[in-house]
């Protein structure tokens, strides 16, 4: 009962939070794309604060963020990574699905952000188009970001990367490092959320310029590693 109370409690401040928040990104699009990255921060960190102090969940890091440009590839088990590697990592660009833009004003906002967008059903044009968006990221200074299984999926189940890890992973030619998270045993998709500590494990830089079989099998291992 106490889990569902937090969970409502959490869900109501969020949301209506995140509304006036979405609806003044246009201003600060005004200023440019640094003041829209500082502004996304600062979304970030009021779910980590609501997290923390309504639903009781916070992060432990273990093994160390690494320092320079990478394409960093992660576990996606619930919609926390997504805000939380964000601080942890340092605003990298992240790859998004295309339905996400449809969302209003949320959606436009991404594309200020620096996001790159990815169609799952991925055709060669788009996937052409996603190693041209990786390479302007990597362009203008930051790493990037990418849910290499392309959707959440639930705790225990380890599906192979999507085409489109490999496809970044070539178009930028950087180090990988690999991210494994159990989120999903605390914030399931459906159902109550629990208090806890959310676990993010970083790996071991994966060097560039490997075959494709070889960077997609580490990377497969490495973000599973906490899979039970």
């Amino acid at each position: 009962m106490t889990d569902w109370l937090r969970t409502i409690a959490f869900r109501a401040f969020f949301y209506i939070v995140s509304v006036p928040i979405v609806l003044c990104v246009p201003v600060a699009a005004l200023f440019g794309r640094r003041a829209v990255i500082g502004y996304a921060d600062g979304w970030a960190r009021v779910h980590r604060w609501a997290m923390r102090a309504i639903l009781g969940i916070e992060s432990r890091v273990e093994g160390n963020v690494p320092r320079g440009q990478f394409l960093y590839a992660a576990k996606h088990q619930a919609m926390y990574e997504t805000l939380e590697l964000q601080l942890i990592l340092d605003s990298p660009a992240m790859v998004l699905k295309r339905e996400l833009l449809r969302i209003p004003i949320w959606g436009w906002a991404t594309t200020r952000y620096g996001s790159i967008v990815v169609d799952r059903d991925a055709s060669s044009k788009a996937l052409r188009q996603l190693m041209r968006d990786g390479a302007a990221a990597k362009a203008s200074g930051r790493s990037v970001i990418v849910y290499p299984e392309g959707t959440r999926v639930p705790p225990g189940e380890m599906p192979p990367l999507r085409s489109g890890f490999a496809g970044l992973y070539k178009a930028l030619d950087l180090p990988v490092v690999p991210i494994a998270t159990d989120s999903g045993r605390l914030l399931p998709k459906k159902g109550a959320k629990h208090s806890g500590v959310v676990t993010f494990r970083i790996g071991e830089p994966i060097p560039p310029g490997l075959p494709r079989r070889e960077a997609e099998q580490r990377v497969w291992e490495a973000i599973n590693a906490l899979e039970e």
